[in-house]
């Protein structure tokens, strides 16, 4: 490579963008988007891109994987799934919170290797709360680890993370400017990261065995912690409403048989009944008058212990695997919430007996809050005022199509949109060929992702206004608006010209990993400044041209820079990290004390896999 090369007014005007970019970014005074959108009609008034190639960034193989990524996430999260996982993780952990923290964090990783990070990020802070209120462990405890696994996980597949999305077209862009008698790159298949990525989720699960777990126990919750619904604990603290579910299978000789459902209620030390199953008609929060008969499946909530002795009492059959209402009490479609009479309702006056409140609207009235006194006895014979405070169980779309009514407020967040867990095999199977095609590399995988897409919108696990509110346009537009800024670094030779001074001012014979480690800690350096998919776009050309001046190989150059780019667990630049600051409550001089050795690490593994391999 030519040291030399000349300054162009062309290299010039895209440094100038470029630096425009990093300190907008940093000040932050302009929405990211915004200064994107800036930077891409810069490109196309001073010509540095072809005006017909300024908006191919919308339509490139990394943007639609990106939006793809996003829906198929949504798809499997209507379904259920991972809180299928949560109860999966309690079992397998056996009440041991090393194993649980373990297992959790591990599966995440697993999951973010075929999802965006912050989408894998968001599905699993509620099923980080539901597991925190189940065991000993704080969220603080749960949600760094889990964090940490999400991000390293990325680096499994090609479609783990933005950065390694943009990979690929970034690789191919750069072969129309490589010097003559340099190799064409070639892309990277789908699982050629898989090695680092399993490396980096041992290095990052390892360090929190062995030493994150106890600096994580120092710290303590957020004050105001909002996770995606009210947690067990909360519940249990407050009203005395705990425990797991079971289902109780009514016998020829149990004296509940002819009962009413009410009548069955009312006997001293019941647990909570939420559910009914007669004949083939499951229901929860079945009406009172509904009868038992033999056969008959009875959903109860409490301690372990009063269930099984209200069941030894009844002549029942107790199950705690949930065989016939695995659905109805998923959390993803039904739960707990907290709702307050206003005083324009007509609810007022008036019982849940008298409303009607279990036939006509599906809820079932566990406890009311008045005057800061909890009532659970006989709470269906309660005449209800205004300013009362509902402990309601229900399916979330029935408690949504109660709450239209404004009769009842609901003050508990809750999933509202319709939720399809006996889509779950059909989702699972549809991402399952969905991933086998893009392993074949028959097809791009761009239209891999998006055949999963069609296939999950025909069979209807989502709706088509439900894939259009999965997609994070934010996201998306900034990307495709910052694309082509990478390529005019590499067609203007600004990559290039950066690259040849750089080497300039190097001492000769410095070996190729040093050179290495530092590109992988500069681009970690950019990415908290001007994100992950700006740090990838900007120095990725660079990365290739300095390749090629020390005779190293591009391809390894460019994907240390694509992986080093999420190598951010220190700031909330990291769009994953700033999800879980508020919640936990980390503060910033603890992030740095326990991120800043991840990020080392990161760094270590990914240059000495990336050379193992390369």
């Amino acid at each position: 490579m030519d040291t030399a090369l000349a300054l162009t007014t062309d290299m010039k005007i895209v440094l100038a963008l470029v630096g425009l970019t990093m300190v907008l970014f940093v000040f932050q005074r302009v929405r990211a988007d915004l200064v994107a959108l800036v930077v891409l009609v810069m490109l196309g008034l001073t010509g540095l891109v072809a005006p017909e190639d300024v908006f191919n960034g919308f339509s490139s193989n990394a943007t639609i994987s990106v939006i793809a990524t996003m829906i198929l996430g949504m798809g499997l999260d209507r379904t259920g799934a991972l809180n299928r996982l949560a109860g999966w993780l309690l079992r397998r952990s056996k009440g041991q919170e090393d194993r649980l923290l373990l297992l959790t964090a591990a599966t995440a990783g697993v999951n973010s290797s075929v999802m965006q990070n912050p989408s894998v990020m968001a599905l699993y802070m509620p099923v980080a709360a539901r597991l925190a209120s189940r065991s000993g462990l704080r969220l603080a405890q749960m949600l760094l680890p889990i964090c940490v696994a999400i991000v390293m996980g990325g680096a499994l597949t090609m479609v783990g993370t933005s950065p390694l999305i943009l990979l690929n077209d970034l690789l191919t862009a750069a072969n129309a400017n490589l010097p003559s008698g340099a190799a064409t790159l070639e892309s990277l298949n789908m699982f050629a990261p898989m090695p680092i990525g399993i490396a980096l989720l041992i290095s990052g699960l390892a360090y929190f065995h062995f030493r994150g777990n106890r600096e994580l126990g120092e710290l303590r919750d957020g004050e105001g912690n909002v996770t995606p619904a009210r947690t067990q604990t909360y519940f249990a603290s407050a009203y005395g409403i705990d425990g797991d579910v079971f289902e109780l299978v009514v016998t020829a000789e149990s004296p509940l048989v002819g009962m009413t459902f009410g009548e069955a209620e009312a006997i001293h030390d019941a647990p909570v009944l939420l559910a009914l199953k007669s004949e083939n008609d499951s229901r929860l929060a079945p009406p009172a008058d509904a009868r038992i008969w033999v056969g008959s499946v009875i959903g109860a909530m409490g301690q372990r212990q009063q269930v099984a002795d209200f069941a030894q009492n009844q002549f029942l059959r107790m199950s705690t695997r949930l065989r016939n209402f695995g659905d109805l009490f998923n959390p993803s479609r039904a739960g707990i919430a907290e709702a307050v009479i206003p005083p324009t309702s007509k609810f007022i006056g008036k019982s849940a007996a008298e409303l009607s409140l279990r036939k006509k609207y599906g809820v079932r009235l566990l406890a009311i809050n008045r005057d800061k006194q909890v009532i659970r006895e006989d709470v269906r014979n309660i005449t209800l005022r205004a300013g009362d405070m509902l402990v309601l169980h229900s399916i979330w779309q029935d408690l949504a199509k109660t709450a239209k009514s404004l009769d009842f407020l609901i003050v508990t967040d809750y999933p509202k949109g319709e939720q399809r867990p006996h889509k779950f095999k059909v989702a699972m199977a549809i991402f399952a060929v969905t991933m086998l095609i893009a392993l074949s590399s028959r097809v791009p995988t761009s239209v891999a992702l998006m055949a999963g897409v069609a296939g999950m919108l025909v069979f209807g696990v989502l709706k088509m206004d439900e894939a259009y509110s999965a997609i994070n346009w934010k996201t998306v537009f900034l990307m495709a608006c910052l694309i082509p800024l990478g390529w005019a670094m590499d067609s203007s030779g600004a990559a290039a010209w950066v690259a040849g001074h750089t080497i300039e001012r190097l001492p000769t014979g410095l070996p190729i990993w040093v050179l290495e480690i530092a590109l992988a800690l500069l681009t970690a350096a950019f990415s908290m400044v001007i994100s992950h998919v700006g740090a990838t776009i900007v120095v990725v050309p660079l990365a290739i041209n300095l390749a090629l001046a020390v005779g190293g190989n591009p391809t390894a150059f460019a994907l240390i820079t694509a992986l080093s780019a999420s190598n951010n667990f220190m700031t909330q630049s990291n769009p994953v990290m700033s999800m879980i600051i508020g919640p936990a409550g980390y503060k910033a001089r603890e992030l740095w004390r326990i991120g800043l050795p991840i990020s080392l690490i990161y760094t270590v593994v990914v240059v000495a896999m990336v050379n193992l391999l390369f």
